[in-house]
């Protein structure tokens, strides 16, 4: 089954974002947890998550992404903000047992000149102060183009994370195409290397969902800079290439390339046109 959807606002709740994602052709859906900017969370709807429990049954929703708010930095020098950090994660983690065994996925974080190994170090302390035995929901960390000092720039560094969390059966990962690319990683010259390095790394049984995003820059550009599918330096044929890759194929993929619902529409349509 190719399970294909965008990111979608969640200001109206779940059964809207099911309802909108089915009118663009998508069969799942990526959401922010709160405002992306901020830390608010509005108050979850009782019955419109029954409802959306309810409506996924019957159209076979069974994969969503929540996004954890780009505010979020478990590695910051700052103490209030790794404070800050762990207890939206807390929040989140605890609302999302709402909807079940779903995922949420999160950008590791930036060290702001404290150096990757402290960075990695402080990402999982937190890790294991917010995650629970019993949680259903799997955490996906973000693979990251690696602008400035972000933590997760290769698949060495997602690696070292997961290996200090105690809960790791709780961990994945998310591949983000564009991020990947910019990371200097060339999934359109070697996309069979680029997973077989992954596997070594990381092992592809964390490889848990799929960032479908082109990119405005060339591979190793560092820069995360989203691009329309076949509108960048990947191209339409990278991802045709992913689409229908036997490790891929059966991973549930999210755009969040520079679009509104039209232009997600069209890309859905496009992808599912190239899937063999």
């Amino acid at each position: 089954m190719f399970v294909i959807g965008s990111h979608l606002s969640s200001s109206k709740g779940y059964t809207a974002m099911l309802e909108t994602a089915l009118s663009i052709g998508a069969n799942t859906f990526q959401f922010f947890t709160r405002n992306p900017r901020g830390g608010a969370a509005k108050a979850l709807d009782e019955a419109d998550v029954a409802l959306f429990l309810e409506r996924a049954s019957e159209e076979n929703f069974k994969t969503i992404l929540a996004h954890a708010p780009y505010t979020l930095n478990l590695c910051s020098a700052k103490e209030d903000v790794r404070e800050f950090a762990r207890n939206t994660m807390k929040d989140d983690l605890l609302r999302l047992e709402m909807t079940p065994y779903q995922m949420y996925n999160f950008h590791p974080g930036s060290h702001v000149g404290q150096g990757a190994e402290k960075g990695i170090e402080l990402i999982a302390t937190a890790l294991n102060e917010v995650l629970f035995e019993d949680m259903t929901t799997t955490v996906l960390l973000e693979t990251m183009a690696g602008k400035g000092s972000e933590i997760g720039r290769n698949f060495e560094e997602l690696r070292a994370i997961i290996d200090r969390v105690e809960l790791s059966d709780k961990m994945g990962v998310c591949l983000d195409t564009c991020h990947v690319s910019d990371g200097g990683y060339d999934i359109v010259g070697d996309l069979d290397g680029v997973l077989d390095d992954f596997d070594r790394i990381i092992g592809l049984d964390r490889l848990k969902a799929l960032h479908l995003n082109d990119s405005k820059n060339p591979i190793g550009a560092h820069k995360d800079r989203h691009e329309k599918i076949g509108e960048g330096f990947l191209g339409t044929e990278t991802f045709v290439n992913i689409i229908n890759h036997p490790v891929l194929k059966d991973l549930p993929m999210f755009l969040e390339t520079p679009n509104e619902l039209d232009g997600y529409a069209r890309e859905i349509a496009l992808l599912k046109s190239n899937r063999r």
